[in-house]
């Protein structure tokens, strides 16, 4: 009877087993080193894109910020340029005003009543005089309420009477103060408009009561 050793050969199928189950695992090590490496380069990338894409972003955000900022400025000095345009525009348009007012007051006082103080403040007017009588200032008080383009809204202050003494005799007369309103240029116009506002309404004039003897 013939015997064979299989031993030998068992070994030698064990050992080529083992060198490859090794190999495997190298190979395998190998490939996920690779994998790791390739996905390591690959954030990195990223990483450096979106680095890049950070830094124009905050480029372009400040220099955004820069021309809000002259915006703003720009604003600004338009805003302080439109409010010295109005002023002097106001200056040019007021400075008539007093010629305005002296032209109406010598236009609607009627005869008999002599004017002894004008006083202007802004649009508001306060005048004082002497009249013959009562009738003098009623009348003086409709025209600047009714026929008056530049003056309105007149108001009663005061009125009494007062005895003046002449060379020839002595007179009674009546003290009087009135208040007016001047109107602007710009108010003139829209109230010459037919859509102004109140451009139909009638304004109030309250006649005169005379008192009685100054004592």
């Amino acid at each position: 009877m013939i015997l064979i050793n299989l031993l030998p050969h068992r070994e030698e199928k064990r050992r080529r087993r083992k060198q490859a189950f090794f190999l495997g695992i190298g190979l395998a090590i190998l490939a996920g080193a690779l994998i790791a490496g390739a996905w390591y380069l690959v954030l990195g990338e990223m990483r450096r894109e979106q680095r890049s894409r950070n830094e124009f972003l905050q480029t372009e955000i400040r220099r955004l910020e820069s021309q809000i900022k002259d915006i703003a400025s720009l604003k600004s000095e338009i805003e302080a340029l439109k409010a010295r345009q109005k002023v002097v525009e106001d200056f040019q348009i007021d400075r008539n005003m007093p010629v305005h007012l002296l032209n109406e007051l010598t236009a609607q006082v009627p005869e008999g009543i002599y004017l002894t103080a004008i006083r202007q403040d802004g649009q508001s007017v306060a005048v004082t005089g002497v009249a013959q009588t009562n009738e003098r200032v009623s009348e003086f008080l409709r025209n600047t309420a009714y026929h008056s383009p530049w003056l309105e809204r007149p108001e009663l202050v005061e009125i009494k009477a007062a005895a003046v003494t002449t060379a020839r005799d002595q007179k009674r007369l009546f003290e009087f103060a009135v208040r007016l309103t001047l109107k602007r240029p710009q108010d003139k116009e829209q109230a010459a408009s037919p859509l102004a506002p109140g451009a139909s309404g009638v304004p109030a004039a309250a006649a005169p009561a005379a008192s009685g003897p100054a004592s």
